[in-house]
């Protein structure tokens, strides 16, 4: 009887993880393990997130964002090269600091270029000049690090036409890779390594039983010609990247190593890397501004309370009304003078110039003679 409950017990489970798919979520940073080859490639290292950042992030950890591509819809054909994109998310307040010039937003790609940061989704973000042929958009939520949130719902993708069909768009039930960090400038180190995954489970789900049909992946990591293998979904901070122009490439492969064929799952970017900027990413990834100070990047509204310095308390002098005694002025004491010896005048007769005064005291300097032509 007992071996018939373990029995059914194990149907269940192989049930539930058959349904989630690739639904499954990944768990929180904070119960990620570390990757298990450790990034010590040549001058890269792999290092902790900065504190602030942790400490930032668990601010974030309430939201589960879900992101909408609304316009342009699925396989439409359109008559223009401008086209208006419509986003929408919930769950997930999307704004920019004014201060500090970060917040939460979203990642915006147009086929495998660049993504531009959305912080408004109230007005549609509008793409002029697009080759004829088809392309293809996605999205995700981000943290004001640029760091993905992967819950399932925070990623959405559409593909649409300019005018005709031309290019094979990437298959929705294939794994898909989605290239976001390291990206444009940065001013300090750790430099954030961030990707996002679709259709890809876990790679510990995929690895818990090889018999069944759960597909396993690898990301290939190559930077300034320097290779390592990544099999969590996580965010690395590395150092070690030379100062000016560095080449980044990620590749989505399968067990075997090779490459996963699905759009745009081999993406390579330049990036450059100029120590000692002032901008508030550089100054969080140095340690010079704690989370405290940037809390307003993940709360709206937020604002930094300052504690004032309490002045010294002055001590109160009574008042007292004073009697007409004590207003009547005092007299003053004439000092009295005792005469020891007395004091001879000299006479009439005797001119004023033999009188000798006293010799000066020693030591005590004198007051020179004025000039007449100062």
């Amino acid at each position: 009887m007992k071996a018939l409950g373990i029995l059914l017990l194990c149907i269940c489970l192989s049930w539930g993880l058959a349904s989630c798919g690739d639904r499954l979520e990944p768990p929180a940073i904070s119960a990620i393990e570390p990757p298990s080859i450790s990034v010590t490639s040549g001058k890269l290292a792999e290092v902790a997130p900065p504190t602030a950042i942790q400490q930032l992030r668990t601010v974030l950890d309430q939201y589960q964002p879900q992101v909408k591509i609304f316009s342009p819809q699925p396989d439409q054909i359109l008559s223009d090269t401008t086209v208006e994109v419509s986003l929408q998310v919930q769950d997930l307040p999307i704004f920019k600091d004014t201060d500090l010039g970060l917040g939460p937003h979203l990642h915006l790609f147009l086929d495998n270029e660049p993504y531009r940061a959305v912080y408004d989704t109230d007005k549609p973000i509008i793409l002029e000049d697009l080759e004829p042929g088809t392309h293809t958009l996605r999205a995700f939520a981000s943290r004001p690090w640029h760091e993905s949130f992967k819950n399932d719902g925070a990623y959405a993708q559409t593909t649409f036409h300019i005018l005709t069909k031309t290019a094979k768009a990437p298959d929705p039930a294939k794994p898909l890779l989605t290239y976001s960090r390291p990206q444009g400038t940065y001013g300090a180190e750790p430099i954030m390594l961030d990707f996002y995954l679709a259709n890809a489970p876990l790679h510990a789900i995929a690895q818990a039983n090889p018999d069944d049909a759960i597909p396993d992946w690898r990301i290939r990591a190559t930077i300034n010609g320097q290779s390592f293998l990544i099999d969590n979904w996580q965010p690395l901070y590395l150092k070690g990247l030379e100062k000016g122009k560095n080449w980044v490439k990620l590749e989505l492969l399968d067990p075997e190593g090779n490459p996963i064929d699905n759009g745009f799952n081999t993406t390579a970017r330049v990036i450059t890397y100029n120590p000692k900027g002032q901008d508030t990413l550089s100054k969080l990834m140095r340690g010079e501004l704690t989370a405290a100070a940037a809390r307003s990047i993940v709360e709206p509204g937020y604002k930094t309370e300052l504690t004032p310095t309490p002045e010294p308390a002055l001590e109160e002098i009574p008042e007292t009304e004073a009697t007409p005694e004590e207003l009547a002025p005092s007299p003053i004491a004439t000092p009295a003078i005792e005469l020891t010896a007395p004091v001879e005048i000299p006479s009439a007769a005797e001119p004023l110039s033999a009188v000798t005064p006293e010799s000066p005291e020693a030591g005590v300097e004198q007051p020179a003679a004025s000039s007449a032509l100062e």
